[in-house]
C-alpha cells in the first residue's frame, strides 16, 4: 500500500513549457529526499460541472489550464520524513520562489491508500490519466472501498493499466482553496483523491466506450457518495519519473 500526496494546480497555459522544466528540475531531488514516483499530468479533457469541476477547484483563470499530480511514498512516516528533508533543503527553496504559477491557488493533501489495482505504473508506460475527486461520508468508507473493488475490473479489461483510490488523511485548510471547499464537503464527510492510468488519449476513449456499454456497469451498483459533487477529468502525462 502507498501513501499519496496529490496536488491540483492553476497554471498560465502559456508557461506549460516552464512548468515542465520546473517539474523536472525538481524530481532528482524530490526522489533523493524519498518520493518514489512523482506524475505530472496536463489538462486535456476537463468538464465543466453543474455544481463542482477542477477549474473551479483551483478558480483557474481564462488563458489558465488545470494540472493534477501526485507523489506516491511508501508509507505516511516516509513521506513525513521527506517533507522535513524537503523543506530545509535550501536547493527547494529558490525553487518555490520560481514557480511559473500561482502557489496560493495550488491545492494538495496527504491520502492513504484504500484500492490499487494493476502494476505499478513504470516510467513512460502511462500516457493519459483520468482523475476523480470524490466526497464521501466518512462512514461509508468501507462501502466505498467495495464500490471500487466491484467497479475496477471492468476498467482493467478494457485496457486500465492501474486504479487507485485514495482516502483523505491530512486535508490542510487553504487560505483561497483546498480540497474539502473542491467538493462543498460538509463536516461528516472526506475527500477520494483517485485515479487511472491509460497508455493514450486513444485507448482511454475507445475502452470508456466499451465500459459504459458493459452489461457490469448496468448493475444496481449504488453508489455510497454524492455523485453529483464528484469531479473529474482526463490529462495528458507530460512528467512521470
Amino acid at each position: 500500500m502507498i501513501y499519496v500526496e496529490g496536488f491540483i494546480t492553476a497554471v498560465p497555459t502559456a508557461n506549460k513549457e516552464a512548468y515542465l522544466a520546473h517539474a523536472a528540475k525538481a524530481a532528482p531531488l524530490l526522489k533523493e529526499h524519498g518520493v518514489r514516483r512523482m506524475v505530472e499530468t496536463w489538462g486535456d479533457d476537463v468538464p465543466d460541472g453543474r455544481i463542482t469541476d477542477f477549474k473551479r477547484a483551483v478558480q483557474a483563470k481564462e488563458g489558465e489550464s488545470v494540472v493534477f499530480s501526485w507523489f506516491e511514498y511508501p508509507s505516511r512516516q516516509a513521506r513525513d520524513a521527506a517533507n522535513e528533508k524537503i523543506s530545509s533543503d535550501p536547493r527547494m527553496s529558490g525553487m518555490v520562489d520560481s514557480m511559473p504559477f500561482d502557489g496560493q491557488r495550488m491545492i494538495f493533501a496527504g491520502f492513504e491508500s484504500l484500492l490499487e489495482e494493476g502494476p505499478r505504473g513504470d516510467s513512460g508506460k502511462t500516457g493519459y490519466v483520468d482523475g476523480f475527486v470524490v466526497p464521501v461520508p466518512a462512514g461509508n468508507k468501507e462501502a466505498y472501498r467495495q464500490f471500487t473493488i466491484k467497479n475496477s475490473p471492468i476498467f482493467l479489461d478494457y485496457g486500465a493499466l492501474r486504479i487507485v483510490e485514495t482516502w483523505g488523511d491530512e486535508l490542510p485548510q487553504g487560505k483561497v482553496t483546498d480540497f474539502r471547499q473542491a467538493v462543498q464537503a460538509t463536516p461528516e464527510e472526506n475527500v477520494v483523491y483517485s485515479w487511472i492510468e491509460w497508455r493514450s488519449r486513444a485507448e482511454r476513449d475507445t475502452a470508456w466506450q466499451k465500459i459504459m456499454a458493459d452489461e457490469r456497469m448496468q448493475r444496481d451498483h449504488a453508489a455510497p457518495f454524492d455523485g453529483k459533487r464528484m469531479f473529474y477529468g482526463g490529462f495528458a502525462s507530460i512528467l512521470d519519473v
